[in-house]
């Protein structure tokens, strides 16, 4: 007879993007005629930049051709891209071409990544926290019980406080795993380099090893923010790192990213990077050649400068956000280094109370802070990924209600 894997019955009935989304059709269908205003998952909105574009074309053009036509490719990456990612992004650092995994996306790795691990590690998360991190943790069977009230049971959690600007304090009990997002899903805050090089140098002397999301890097724009951890003395030796050109370059659609394990990571004597290889190698054919060639084309001198004009225009739409809140009454943090804005809600509300509202009163979509972990009750996440029109709309609904 067969058996389930019981750790999934421990999981909330549905992700908290497909309970949002299940809210906001059935408001549709009640009102068709409401123009509802997303502002909630973290989708892109601006198309491709034209030498994207082009290069996928060409890619495409190419697999039609018997003499250019491509079967399988390396599941790593093909050497093309990966040496672009090392030269481009990791210039200066000590990170090599074939220490970078390119797949579909960081929500895939940062889910997957545990396979190397023992489920025996014990799992440290910010809360707030992108629900993957223990969501894919509880599947694996780190988790322990749900208690409510506190989370599961064998997940060590470090609370990202207001008054400690949204950053986690280093824990006293010694996690073996820490998941650290920066610039932070959700709270939009930034960590600066002295205080990353703390967890680093932490996670050194206790041998620990740092899960680093850096899906955001590209929107950094307050100096003393790194862009990658392996920016700090140490970090090749303790953390893995995932990237995204999702947000970078709008590839939410394409889906492309890539994770950087270094060689001179090692566990009890083990490399992870061969870890990491052995496991792509035998559960992904890797990211299609036509998407790798559109990666690629990120990186000349035209892709970059049309991408950082996207990604100002999604700076902008923050901008608005921040200052229509802030004029409105609302205490705000994020929106800086991060397309994302972290809002308290009213008094008296909760975070879901403040998502009905928002959404039957005002047509406009957020995310409940409680749907980040315990401590994001109270709070409230809003994108800057729509068009600058309809992110205008948003706010003047907001404050229109609000004040």
């Amino acid at each position: 007879m067969a058996k389930v894997n019981q750790n999934f019955v421990k999981l909330p009935a549905n992700y908290l993007f497909v309970d949002i989304a299940k809210k906001v059709d059935a408001f549709q269908k009640e009102n068709p005629d409401a123009e509802v205003l997303r502002l909630g998952i973290g989708d892109v909105t601006l198309p491709l930049v034209q030498p994207v574009v082009d290069a996928m074309v060409a890619a495409a053009r190419e697999m039609g051709d018997a003499k250019t036509f491509r079967g399988y490719g390396p599941e790593a990456g093909y050497p093309f891209l990966r040496e672009a990612i090392a030269r481009n992004d990791y210039a200066g650092l000590p990170i090599n071409a074939d220490e970078i995994f390119v797949s579909d996306g960081a929500k895939s790795d940062t889910g997957s990544i545990g396979d190397i691990f023992s489920i025996d590690n014990t799992v440290a998360v910010c809360d707030p926290v992108y629900p993957v991190y223990v969501d894919t943790n509880v599947m694996a069977g780190r988790a322990g019980d749900y208690v409510e009230g506190k989370g599961f049971s064998k997940i060590l959690y470090m609370p990202c406080l207001e008054e400690n600007n949204f950053l986690p304090q280093l824990p006293q009990e010694v996690p073996d795993l820490i998941y650290l997002c920066f610039p932070n899903n959700p709270s939009g805050v930034s960590m600066p380099k002295a205080e990353l090089q703390k967890w680093v140098d932490y996670a050194n002397a206790h041998g620990s090893v740092i899960l680093y999301d850096a899906a955001y890097e590209a929107f950094i724009v307050t100096p003393g923010v790194p862009h990658s951890i392996y920016e700090c003395e140490g970090a090749e030796k303790c953390a893995i790192e995932f990237r995204s050109f999702s947000k970078t370059a709008g590839f939410t659609g394409t889906r492309c990213a890539f994770t950087v394990v270094p060689k001179a990571l090692t566990v009890e004597g083990v490399s992870l990077n061969k870890l990491w290889d052995r496991r792509q190698s035998t559960k992904m054919n890797g990211v299609s050649y036509p998407i790798q060639r559109a990666a690629e084309a990120v990186y000349t001198d035209e892709g970059q400068r049309l991408i950082r004009q996207n990604i100002a225009y999604y700076q902008q739409n923050a901008r608005i956000i921040m200052a229509g809140l802030k004029a409105a009454g609302f205490t705000v943090y994020g929106g800086v280094d991060s397309p994302y804005v972290w809002l308290k809600v009213p008094e008296g509300m909760t975070s879901w109370q403040f998502f009905d509202v928002l959404l039957k009163e005002c047509a406009v979509v957020g995310t409940p802070g409680s749907g980040f972990g315990l401590h994001g009750e109270g709070f409230f996440r809003l994108t800057a990924f729509n068009t600058k029109e309809n992110t205008e709309k948003a706010v003047e609904r907001i404050t229109k209600r609000f004040q």
